[in-house]
C-alpha cells in the first residue's frame, strides 16, 4: 500500500466515525489518502478530522478550485489507485448506480477508471429493499467490489444487518486487494466465452442459452489482476486495454482460434458453451417452411477441451461442466477424460443461477477430487475466487 493514492468517499452515515478511523489506518500504511465528503457527511464529522488524519486537503466543493493549474476532480481521478467509499450509504448507491454526479465525490467518481471499493452501511430495511439490492447488483456486474456489511447493533435500535464494517476489516479488504493486483502480472491468460451458433441456413441456427457473462467476468478480473487477456467469445466482449478480443461465432470457428493461441498460454479456461454437434448441410438460402416434418442431420463437432488436454500443454487447463444431473460424478469423470488440471461444474437446471444470470454457484474439481464449493455469488465475485484457486494450485504468490 505504500505510495498508492486512494479516494476516500465518506457519506452520510453516522458511521462516519468508522471511517475516520479507516482514513488513520490507511495513512499510516503508507497510503496517500484523499478525502471526499457528502455535504451529509459534514454534519456528523467535520471535515478538520480527516484533513487531520490524512495530513491532505478535504474536498466537498465540487467548484472550489483555488489551484487555477488542475481541474480538481479530474486531477484526483487521474492519480488514483483506488476509490473507496466508506460508509455508502443507500442514496450514494442509487446515483453511483445510475451515473449522477451532483456532488465533488459523485463527480470524481464518475472520471475515475482506477477500480472501486464500496462499504454500505444503512438501515437492515433499507439493505433489503428490491431497488437497493438492484443498485448493489449493478455496481458489482460493472466491476465494483462490495465489503459487505455486518450483523449487529444499528444506530436505530435494531439488531441485523446492515452495520458498516470495522474499519480493520475494511483495512484488511484493501490491503489484499493491493496485494493480489500483480498476482497474474505477466500471466498470458486464454479465456473462451459465450454460446457458439451453428448454421442451419441463412437464418436459422443451433444454439444454447450461454450468454457469455462468466467467461467475460473471468477476463474481466484477470485483466485487472495484472494478466494478459486473449479472450475468444461469441458475445459482446468487455473493454479492457489488456483484454485481446478474438469474435468467433461456429464451435469449427473457435477451435481455430484457440489451437492457434493456445502454445503460448500460461493458463487455458475454457468457459464458453460450445455446441456439440452441427448441421450436416446448411443451406445457401433460407429453408422455405414445407410440410408437416424437418429432418436435420447433425454431425459432430471436435472437442476442443479433449485436443488441449491431450496436447501436453504447458498451460494450467481448466475446463467448465454445464450440467442437470449427477453433478460430482459427471464433473470428475469429464476431467479426467478430458485431462483438465481443474473442472468447474455448475447446475444450470437451477432458475437463479447459470445460463444468463448474473449470479453463480459452482463445484471445482482438481484430480485431487472436490476443491471448493461456491455459494450463490455475482458472477464477477465468483471469478475473483476461481482466479485465486488457479493461483493457488499454480502456486503463484498473493
Amino acid at each position: 500500500m505504500q505510495g498508492k493514492t486512494i479516494l476516500l468517499g465518506v457519506t452520510g452515515g453516522i458511521a462516519v466515525y468508522k471511517a475516520a478511523a479507516l482514513a488513520s489506518r490507511l495513512t499510516q500504511a503508507g497510503a496517500d489518502v484523499h478525502v471526499l465528503m457528502s455535504v451529509n457527511a459534514t454534519k456528523f464529522v467535520t471535515p478538520l478530522t480527516f484533513q487531520a488524519l490524512t495530513r491532505n486537503r478535504v474536498y466537498m466543493d465540487t467548484f472550489a478550485e483555488d489551484n487555477p493549474s488542475v481541474i480538481s476532480h479530474i486531477d484526483l481521478a487521474d492519480r488514483a489507485d483506488l476509490f473507496l467509499v466508506v460508509p455508502a450509504t443507500a442514496n450514494v448507491l442509487g446515483k453511483m448506480a445510475n451515473g449522477i454526479a451532483d456532488d465533488m465525490l459523485l463527480t470524481t467518481w464518475l472520471a475515475c477508471t482506477a477500480p472501486t471499493m464500496i462499504a454500505p452501511a444503512m438501515n437492515g430495511h433499507m439493505l433489503e429493499q428490491a431497488v437497493v439490492q438492484h443498485n448493489i447488483a449493478t455496481l458489482t456486474a460493472r466491476g465494483v467490489q462490495f465489503i459487505d456489511s455486518g450483523v449487529g447493533q444499528l444506530a436505530c435500535g435494531y439488531v441485523g444487518r446492515g452495520r458498516l464494517a470495522e474499519p480493520e476489516e475494511i483495512f484488511n479488504a484493501v490491503d489484499h486487494w493491493f496485494r493480489r493486483q500483480t498476482r497474474f502480472k505477466g500471466v498470458k491468460m486464454l479465456i473462451t466465452a459465450g454460446g457458439t451458433r451453428e448454421a442451419i441456413d441463412p437464418v436459422r441456427y443451433i444454439g444454447n442459452r450461454s450468454s457469455g457473462k462468466m467467461g467475460h467476468s473471468l477476463a474481466l478480473v484477470a485483466a485487472r489482476l495484472g494478466a494478459d487477456v486473449e479472450l475468444v467469445t461469441t458475445a459482446e466482449p468487455p473493454i479492457h486495454p489488456r483484454i485481446k478480443v478474438t469474435s468467433v461465432e461456429t464451435a469449427l470457428q473457435m477451435r481455430d482460434a484457440v489451437l492457434e493461441r493456445s502454445e503460448i498460454a500460461d493458463v487455458i479456461i475454457m468457459c464458453a458453451a460450445i455446441a456439440d454437434y452441427r448441421a450436416a448441410t446448411v443451406h445457401e438460402q433460407k429453408r422455405k417452411k414445407e410440410g408437416d416434418s424437418w429432418t436435420i442431420e447433425l454431425v459432430k463437432n471436435p472437442d476442443i477441451l479433449s485436443e488441449l488436454g491431450a496436447a501436453g500443454l504447458s498451460a494450467y487447463l481448466v475446463g467448465f461442466a454445464a450440467e442437470t444431473e449427477r453433478l460430482h460424478e459427471h464433473a470428475l469423470a469429464k476431467l479426467q477424460r478430458k485431462q483438465c488440471h481443474m473442472l468447474i461444474a455448475n447446475d444450470v437446471s437451477q432458475a437463479d443461477v447459470g445460463f444468463s444470470s448474473d449470479s453463480n454457484q459452482v463445484s471445482v474439481f482438481t484430480r485431487n477430487g472436490l476443491l471448493f464449493e461456491s455459494s450463490v455469488t455475482t458472477k464477477m465475485q465468483l471469478a475473483e475466487q476461481l482466479l485465486d484457486l488457479i493461483a493457488d494450485e499454480k502456486g503463484m504468490d498473493a
